[in-house]
């Protein structure tokens, strides 16, 4: 009996061990079916990309992110699925994901593109200066953020590169709005929208035109020592340019304007790549 008992505890034991190491050895194969699968979900996403099929794209990338959230793959393939929204214009669900990707990986390695890639997106939607003004606003605090949260990054030379360009929309806005009220001799609301250009946007290229359409606001008002504070202003800073040239004119009537000559413009330097390739 005691040999029966034995033989049955041995043999109890025997097929535990055999259980316990059949289970590890399946929960390995499992583990490594779920990477394989994640790996899988990648390179389809990724070839999907290439090939132009975008919102494909977008939907193996997040699925690649929900296999495996523990991965360093996972916020790769969150920005990979933003980029693809991106990449034809689906600005809205590519804002969604960049917004889901700094809330769920705020301290991941790549943060400094999200945010410049949410910066560019809002910025590539700005069409009208005149009437985009959420865009432009959106866009400008997103470059702000890439500026003051990664100031020595790649992505915060171009950030500031693309406010001086934002500086300038918002000028001509104001611009073009105080244009509008000078034609029509409503003359305060002119002069506001020009002191706005002359005060918050000095260093854009509308700075010279608002110093000389005030000279001719007040000039026209009779407000000649204002129009003439104005045109000194204009000529200390601006003295070669045809704007200060027009407000001369303006107090001496016989003064004749020079020819212009035509000055063949260089380009803007170029803007870097909107993308960098990430994550072969």
């Amino acid at each position: 009996m005691k040999i029966n008992k034995l033989i049955s505890i041995i043999v109890i034991l025997t097929l535990t061990v055999s259980c316990a190491k059949e289970e590890v050895k399946e929960s390995i194969i499992k583990e490594k079916s779920l990477d394989a699968q994640m790996f899988e979900a990648y390179k389809e996403g990724k070839e999907s990309l290439e090939g132009g099929d975008v919102l494909f794209a977008a939907k193996k990338f997040n699925e690649a992110e929900k296999l495996f959230p523990q991965s360093e793959w996972a916020p790769r393939s969150a920005l990979m699925a933003a980029y693809s929204y991106y990449a034809q214009d689906y600005y809205g669900d590519a804002t969604a994901e960049l917004k889901r990707f700094v809330k769920i990986y705020p301290y991941h390695k790549n943060l400094d593109y999200a945010y410049y890639l949410m910066a560019i997106v809002y910025y590539e939607q700005i069409v009208d200066e005149k009437k985009d003004t959420e865009s432009i606003i959106n866009a400008k605090k997103s470059f702000q953020n890439v500026i003051e949260k990664f100031p020595n990054s790649d992505y915060s030379i171009d950030a500031k590169f693309k406010l001086d360009l934002i500086e300038d929309l918002l000028a001509s806005k104001e611009m073009y709005i105080g244009r509008y009220y000078f034609d029509r001799k409503k003359w305060i609301s002119a002069i506001n929208r020009f002191r706005t250009v002359v005060d918050k946007y000095e260093t854009t290229i509308y700075t010279e035109e608002a110093l000389h359409r005030l000279v001719e606001v007040h000039y026209t008002l009779g407000l000649k020592e204002e129009a003439k504070k104005y045109a000194k202003l204009l000529g200390y800073n601006y003295q070669s340019s045809q704007w200060y040239e027009n407000s001369y004119v303006i107090f001496n009537k016989n003064y004749k304007k020079r020819k212009k000559i035509k000055i063949k413009k260089e380009n803007k330097k170029t803007i870097f790549k909107k993308l960098k390739s990430l994550f072969d």
